[in-house]
């Protein structure tokens, strides 16, 4: 048999020791530049109901400043001159409160018309980031989820887009509508009393001042509970998933200590935030009926004194009409100002979370550079391939035009020498069409010279140079963080290479389209994830223009069948909870079928047995060897009973190949395969 063995000597380690399971911070911790400008772009997406929305906020602002202008009016003109009268003309007044509620009728319904539009830009807004946010994640490489808590990213869909939309419905047209409002009162006092007004804006200074510290300490706050709801998110929900781990290890006691240490931070923060916050409608409400009483004590004095008043309107005595007109502006010119130091801290949160939502809108993508395609074949009589129309047997890589498959020969040239014979050999034996555009699938796989590290300075795999001919069973066995999973993961390029060469077909898998390669693999994991649904609905997932037939087909070839008739409702059975309702062994039973209907023609199995019994594994066995024939098949095990009939079994050690032969050839070389497997005859 021929042999392929690891050219150099290797230092690396598991993925928690270098560093992958480590985790990044969890997004931004204060408001980001750029981060309202972008928040309005999706507003302004609806910008003909923006348009109305600010022409309803302006007339409902004009209507209240105009109703308190008109007390003036209402009183000196029209209420002081019937004091008195004998024969008073009551029409004047009833017109004037008839214009008067008018006025009001007006304002109201401009207030309801904006709020009822809010509600569909708000919504639209909230969808279309979702949607967005969503569809970037799908994107996303495999590196961002396993460095970052689940539940701290679940945190951005729920917590931080609820705060965003508090922010549009409320927040942002409140200010907005506040600072119309102000400025309509302020041009009302302007027009009565410039003394009067000028008085009021100096008051207004001192509280702008006093509110401006609370607001700032608030904000600092309110940004810092943002951050630790979605630590305790992401806590919880790890608790979660793990709570059989913390019940077999009586863990209940220091996990719930660990949650109170979050959760009291978090309360720290929010405490905090809201004395600050709480406290500033109060300050503001206060220091106005403060100016509401000084101005109706200065009124009256200039008033009994009968002191001289300027305003835009002109000179003249202050009237009765135009204190009682004052009085009010100034509540309506103080009241927004708080009502805007309150919406200020609720955006400085939504902007907070905003922030952590477009952290995750920018994280990059999964680069694909990949050309060559995946696509259906056909093989003529005198072995010639041709691309097909129709679905056949056979699958071939197909590249871009001009690529006639020199590029992998070129880069093979950079290669040492035993790794440019193996890239060589590949080539030779590859099945191409005579412009050599199409090149048969047939799971052929080729490790040279392969360096790679989770942590590029801490490389798990050094210098691996090693082969698998298609149709070729090959188990990798090895210690715990021996790099076993980490071939495997690499062949499906849920992580590229920093050096060397993996060869599909003689093809670099970086030339590869990832879904074209991924298409090419079937993968059963350890861990089995099923989704909401019925059972059928889990195993077509593997492809999902998959008829029921098929589907049932593939249970019966991986020996599931029997026990999803003996469920409640059969194949349609309802699995929720990553099917939490079925043994492990059922769960993974379910997932190698998800593989057999994909059918795919090469397959990874990284521990595909290990939650199966040892009298259910003869039963799946059986079914797995038909799932694998004629298929190149990489399988991961600890039990390595289950790989006694590997045509090529592959020891690891540190991310190095020590060993490589069948099983009786290992065994008779009294290595470390032998060790192991001795050992576990001994544990059996």
């Amino acid at each position: 048999m021929s042999t392929a063995t690891a050219s150099g000597t290797t230092t690396g380690k598991d993925r928690k020791d270098s560093g992958f399971g480590n985790r990044k911070p969890r997004g931004p911790q204060k408001a980001q530049p750029g981060t309202t400008k972008r928040i309005f772009g999706y507003i302004f997406a609806y910008r003909w109901r923006v348009a109305v929305i600010l022409l309803c906020i302006v007339v409902s602002a004009a209507a209240q400043a105009g109703s308190a202008l008109f007390l003036q009016t209402l009183i000196d003109t029209y209420i002081l001159p019937l004091v008195g009268a004998s024969n008073a003309d009551w029409m004047p007044l009833v017109e004037a409160l008839t214009l008067m509620g008018c006025l009001y009728a007006v304002g109201t319904l401009c207030t309801w018309l904006y709020n009822w539009l809010l509600v569909g830009i708000e919504q639209g807004t909230l969808k279309q980031i979702r949607d967005q946010m969503f569809a970037h994640q799908q994107e996303l490489p495999i590196r961002y989820f396993d460095t970052h808590e689940h539940g701290d990213v679940m945190s951005r869909y729920t917590n931080d887009t609820d705060t965003l939309r508090q922010a549009i419905s409320q927040s942002f047209p409140q200010m907005f509508s506040s600072a119309v409002s102000a400025l309509a009162a302020l041009i009302a006092m302007l027009w009565l009393s410039i003394p009067f007004t000028a008085f009021t804006l100096l008051f207004t200074a001192v509280l702008i001042v006093v509110v401006r510290v609370l607001v700032t300490r608030s904000g600092m706050f309110f940004v810092r509970q943002q951050q630790s709801l979605g630590d305790v998110n992401g806590f919880v929900e790890e608790a979660v998933n793990g709570q059989k781990v913390i019940k077999i290890f009586n863990h209940e006691a220091a996990t719930a200590d660990t949650f109170a240490e979050k959760n009291e931070k978090l309360f720290d923060a929010s405490t905090q935030a809201n004395i600050y916050g709480n406290v500033t409608m109060p300050v503001v409400g206060n220091m106005g009926y403060l100016l509401y009483v000084l101005l109706a004590i200065l009124g009256g004095i200039a008033g009994i004194a009968g002191w001289g008043n300027v305003g835009l309107s002109g000179a003249g005595t202050l009237t009765l009409g135009t204190i009682v007109s004052l009085l009010t502006l100034s509540r309506a010119f103080i009241n927004p100002i708080g009502q805007v130091s309150m919406q200020f801290n609720m955006v400085m949160m939504a902007l907070a979370g905003a922030s952590r939502i477009f952290s995750l809108m920018d994280e990059p993508v999964e680069q694909d550079n990949g050309t060559v395609v995946l696509v259906n074949a056909s093989i003529d009589a005198d072995g010639t391939v041709r691309e097909s129309a129709e679905a056949t047997q056979h699958w071939a890589w197909k590249r871009e035009a001009g690529d006639d498959g020199s590029r992998s020969l070129q880069a093979a040239g950079n290669l040492s020498g035993q790794a440019a014979e193996v890239a060589l050999k590949a080539k030779q034996s590859a099945v191409t069409s005579a412009d050599g555009r199409l090149t048969l699938l047939r799971g052929d796989v080729r490790f040279t010279d392969v360096t790679f590290g989770y942590d590029p300075d801490k490389p798990v795999l050094h210098d691996i140079t090693w082969f698998a001919k298609p149709g070729q069973k090959i188990a990798l066995v090895g210690a715990t963080g021996a790099g076993k999973t980490t071939v495997t993961n690499l062949i499906n390029r849920f992580y590229d290479i920093q050096q060397g060469q993996i060869l599909y077909d003689g093809i670099d898998v970086s030339h590869i389209r990832k879904p074209d390669l991924r298409h090419s693999l079937g993968i059963v994991l350890q861990d089995v994830n099923l989704f909401t649904g019925t059972v059928m609905d889990n195993i077509r997932y593997g492809r999902l223009n998959a008829s029921d037939e098929e589907c049932i087909d593939a249970a019966r070839l991986t020996n599931a069948d029997s026990f999803i008739r003996m469920l409640p409702d059969g194949y349609q059975t309802v699995l929720e909870g990553d099917g939490s309702g079925l043994s492990q062994g059922q769960r993974q039973l379910i997932s190698i079928a998800r593989a057999a209907v994909a059918d795919p023609p090469a397959m990874i199995l990284d521990e595909a047995t290990s939650s199966i019994d040892t009298r259910t594994e003869s039963v799946v066995q059986a079914g797995m060897d038909a799932l694998m024939k004629n298929r190149t098949v990489f399988v991961i095990a600890h039990r390595l009973s289950t790989v006694r009939n590997a045509d090529v079994i592959m020891v690891l050690d540190h991310g190095r190949i020590i060993e490589r032969g069948t099983h009786n050839e290992l065994i008779a070389q009294h290595g470390q395969y032998y060790q192991l497997y001795t050992g576990a005859v001994e544990l059996e």
